[in-house]
C-alpha cells in the first residue's frame, strides 16, 4: 500500500503505489553467523557516551538467539563489533528488555535471566513459569511485565518479586511494549494471536528514593560538609542487607551507585564480580599527583552492605537518614557507610586542591555482614587491577567510650563451627521410647561440656600454650584505659587479648514439645584466638578433641563436625612511620593522643589483605561506643564525621610527606 487516500479516478488507478523510500544496509553493517542459531530479538543500550568493553561509548546492541546466547555489539563507525557474550544456557533467548546497567533475557521454559553489564554477570534467575516461553516483555521504571507464550501477563519488582498476574490473551501473546503518557500513569499494551491488541492501565512503580543527582554540583572545600550528609542520605537510602535474598538487586545498586559517586568524586572506577548470586566489589582509584618521588599507594577496605533492620525499636525510617540533636541515623551509617563517604570525601578535597600526594585505593566489599563470600578469590583474580599496596587503612568500628578518639591495634581471630549429632532413628514419643534409646541430646549436652571445665577453662590441648605473654607496658595501658571505661583492667583484657570460646545456640528437630526425643541436634560454636595462636593449628585441634570426646561416650549416634568459618587474629605496628602518621593526624585534628585499644572481634579481610599485599594495616574507628551498630537507632555523630574526613586527610598528607613506598 502507498498510505495514499482513496481515488475514484480512472487515471489515478492505472499507476502503481508509489515508494516512500528504499532501506539500504550496507555491507559493512551485516555481520554472516553472528549467532549460531536465529536470532529472535534485540535491543538498544544508549551508554549516553561512557566507554563500554574498550568501545567508542554511544549505542550498543543486544542479541538474543536460538544458541542460548546473549551476544552485546558496540555499534562503531566501522560497523558492529561483539564485545562480549552471555552464556544463558536455558534454551533459546526470545526477548529482550534493558534498563540502565541491566539486561533482562526471557528464555524457553519460562526462565529469565538477569544480566549485569558492568561486571558481565548473570546476577539473578526469574522463574516465571516452568515449561512456558516468555515471548515478550516491557519495562516500566524497576516494574518488568513479562509476557508468555500461555497468554499470562505477570509484573516483577525491583526484588524480583512477582506483584502481579492476569491471563491477558486466549492464546500467545507475541509482543508488548509500555505507553507512558503522564507521569503517574502508564499503559501495557499487549497483542495476541486470538487477534486482539490489547491495552492495560497499570500503576507505575513508585521511583527509588535517590534521584539522578549523585552530589551537588559544587566540589570546594567549604561544601565538602554538604556533599558528604548529602552523598550518604543516598548510599543510606538503599537497604543493601546482604544476608536477604530478597535484597540481592538493592545490594547489586548501591554497588552501582558507590560506583558512580566515587567516580563523580574524582575517581576511576570499576566493579569486580564476584561470582553468580554474590554481590560485587567497588574498585576505585583517586590517583595522587605526580612529583619528584614515588607515591605511597594506600588501599582503603570497607563494605557497603547492612544487617537487616527491623522497624520495631527504631525512631526514625532506619532507610533514610534522620539528624537529631547533633547524630544522623539510619542502618549503616556507622557500619560501614559514613566512614566510607568520609574518607571518599577527603581525597576529593585533597584531589581538587591538588593536595592528594599518594594514591588512594578503595576497595569496597558486599558480603562483610555474612562471612566476605568470595572476597578472597576475587581479590586474588584482579590484584593487578588494584595494584602494588604500601598500607591498608580500615574504618570499622567504634571508641570505647564517648569523648576521647582512639586507634585499633589489635582484633582477635574467630573460628565458628557447627557440630550435629543424629540418630538412625526418627523424632520419638519419649512416653513410648524414653530410656529405651541413647538420646542425641545427651550425647551433645556431654560434648559441649567436655569443651570447658568448671572455671571455664578451655580444655581443648594446647590451646594456651603460644599465647603470647602480657607485657608491662600492656598492663600500665589497661590501667590507663579502665580509668576512662570504669572498666576492670582484667575484664578489658580478657575481651581483647585472651582467647576463649562461646557456645551460641542449640537446635533440635521435630515440634520441640516437652514429650519429644528429637532425632537430631545441632549446636554452633566459636573460639576466639589471639597472638600468637595458630589458625590452623587450633581448628584442627578444636576438630580432634570433639571426635576423640565424642568417641569416650561409645555411642551409637553420629557426630559431625563441620568449620563454617575462620578469621585470623590481627595486631598492628605501633611503632612503624604509618601508624606514627596516623596518630598525629588524629592528635592534629582533636587536639589529643588517641587510645590505643584492641577489638575482641574480627574482621576477616584485615589479616588477609596484609599477607596479600606483604603490607600492614591501620583501623582508624570513627564512632563512638554509644553508636548503637547492629542495633535499632544506630548513629553516628556529625562532629565525628567531620573530623573522621579532616583526619584522613592529615594522614594522606603526611605519608605524602614521611612515608616512602614498600619496595614490591
Amino acid at each position: 500500500m502507498s498510505g495514499r487516500p482513496e481515488s475514484n479516478s480512472p487515471s489515478e488507478a492505472e499507476y502503481p503505489p508509489a515508494e516512500y523510500g528504499l532501506l539500504d544496509v550496507s555491507v559493512t553493517n551485516v555481520i554472516h553467523s553472528a549467532h549460531y542459531g536465529y536470532i529472535y530479538c534485540m535491543a538498544l543500550l544508549n551508554n549516553d557516551g561512557k566507554e563500554k568493553d574498550g568501545g567508542s561509548g554511544g549505542v550498543q546492541l543486544a542479541t538474543g538467539s536460538g544458541d542460548e546466547t546473549v551476544k552485546l555489539w558496540d555499534c562503531t563507525l566501522k560497523g558492529p563489533v561483539c564485545v562480549h557474550e552471555f552464556e544463558c544456557a536455558q534454551g533459546a533467548v526470545l526477548a529482550l528488555v534493558a534498563q540502565n546497567e541491566t539486561i533482562y533475557a526471557g528464555c524457553q521454559d519460562g526462565y529469565v535471566k538477569v544480566l549485569d553489564l558492568e561486571t558481565k554477570t548473570l546476577v539473578r534467575t526469574i522463574i516465571v513459569q516452568e515449561g512456558i516461553d516468555i515471548l515478550s516483555m516491557s519495562m516500566i521504571g524497576s516494574d518488568l511485565y513479562t509476557c508468555s507464550a500461555d497468554g499470562w501477563i505477570k509484573c516483577w519488582s525491583a526484588s524480583f518479586d512477582c506483584t502481579a498476574s492476569w491471563q491477558g490473551h486466549n492464546g500467545i501473546i507475541l509482543s508488548s511494549f509500555i505507553d507512558v503518557k503522564r507521569p503517574n500513569s502508564a499503559r501495557l499494551v499487549t497483542g495476541g494471536n486470538d487477534n486482539y491488541i490489547k491495552v492495560w492501565e497499570v500503576d507505575p512503580p513508585k521511583p527509588r528514593k535517590e534521584d539522578r543527582r549523585l552530589l551537588p554540583k559544587s566540589h570546594d572545600s567549604e561544601s565538602f560538609t554538604d556533599t558528604m550528609t548529602y552523598a550518604l542520605s543516598k548510599f543510606i537510602s538503599i537497604p543493601s542487607v546482604s544476608c536477604t535474598s530478597s535484597h540481592t538487586e538493592d545490594c547489586r545498586q548501591a554497588a552501582i551507585w558507590l560506583k558512580k559517586c566515587l567516580n563523580q568524586l574524582g575517581a576511576h572506577t570499576s566493579l569486580l564480580p564476584t561470582g553468580e548470586g554474590k554481590n560485587p566489589l567497588v574498585l576505585g582509584i583517586f590517583s595522587g599527583t605526580k612529583g619528584d618521588k614515588p607515591k605511597p599507594r594506600v588501599l582503603f577496605y570497607g563494605h557497603y552492605d547492612v544487617i537487616p533492620a527491623p522497624r520495631q525499636g527504631w525512631s526514625s525510617d532506619p532507610f533514610t537518614l534522620t539528624g537529631r540533636n547533633g547524630y544522623l541515623y539510619g542502618r549503616g551509617v556507622t557500619d560501614n557507610k559514613g566512614p566510607i563517604i568520609a574518607v571518599a570525601c577527603a581525597a576529593a578535597d585533597l584531589l581538587s586542591r591538588r593536595a592528594l600526594g599518594c594514591d588512594l585505593v578503595f576497595l569496597i566489599e558486599g558480603e562483610e555482614e555474612c562471612g566476605s563470600t568470595g572476597f578472597r578469590e576475587t581479590v586474588g583474580r584482579y590484584k593487578d587491577a588494584i595494584g602494588d599496596i604500601d598500607a591498608i587503612l580500615v574504618s570499622n568500628s567504634t571508641w570505647i567510650g564517648e569523648d576521647k578518639p582512639c586507634i585499633t591495634y589489635g582484633l582477635r581471630g574467630v573460628i565458628h563451627c557447627e557440630l550435629e549429632i543424629s540418630s538412625n532413628h526418627p523424632d520419638l514419643h519419649s512416653g513410648v521410647e524414653g530410656g529405651a534409646v541413647v538420646e542425641p541430646m545427651f550425647d551433645m549436652v556431654r560434648l559441649l561440656a567436655s569443651l570447658t571445665d568448671g572455671q571455664r577453662t578451655v580444655q581443648i590441648p594446647g590451646f594456651y600454650d603460644h599465647v603470647r605473654p602480657q607485657t608491662e607496658e600492656e598492663k600500665e595501658l589497661y590501667k590507663l584505659l579502665s580509668n576512662v571505661t570504669r572498666r576492670p583492667a582484667a575484664s578489658l583484657s580478657s575481651r581483647w587479648r585472651e582467647p576463649s570460646l562461646t557456645l551460641h545456640t542449640i537446635e533440635v528437630s521435630g515440634p520441640k514439645n516437652a514429650t519429644v526425643i528429637p532425632g537430631l541436634v545441632k549446636s554452633q560454636v566459636s573460639v576466639r584466638i589471639v597472638p600468637d595462636q595458630d589458625l590452623d593449628t587450633i581448628t584442627k585441634a578444636l576438630v580432634a578433641h570433639l571426635e576423640s570426646s565424642f568417641e569416650i561416650l561409645q555411642s551409637p549416634n553420629n557426630l559431625r563436625v563441620t568449620v563454617e568459618h575462620v578469621a585470623d587474629w590481627w595486631l598492628g605496628n605501633l611503632d612503624d612511620h604509618w601508624f606514627q602518621s596516623l596518630e598525629s593526624a588524629v592528635q592534629d585534628v582533636w587536639g589529643v593522643a588517641p587510645l590505643r585499644i584492641r577489638e575482641g572481634g574480627s574482621i576477616p579481610s584485615v589479616p588477609y589483605l596484609e599477607k596479600e599485599f606483604g603490607c600492614h594495616a591501620l583501623h582508624l574507628p570513627m564512632g563512638q561506643s554509644s553508636d548503637q551498630a547492629h542495633l535499632p537507632n544506630e548513629r553516628l555523630s556529625l562532629k565525628n564525621l567531620h573530623k573522621g574526613k579532616a583526619v584522613v586527610e592529615m594522614f594522606l598528607l603526611n605519608i605524602a610527606e614521611n612515608c616512602i613506598p614498600n619496595v614490591h
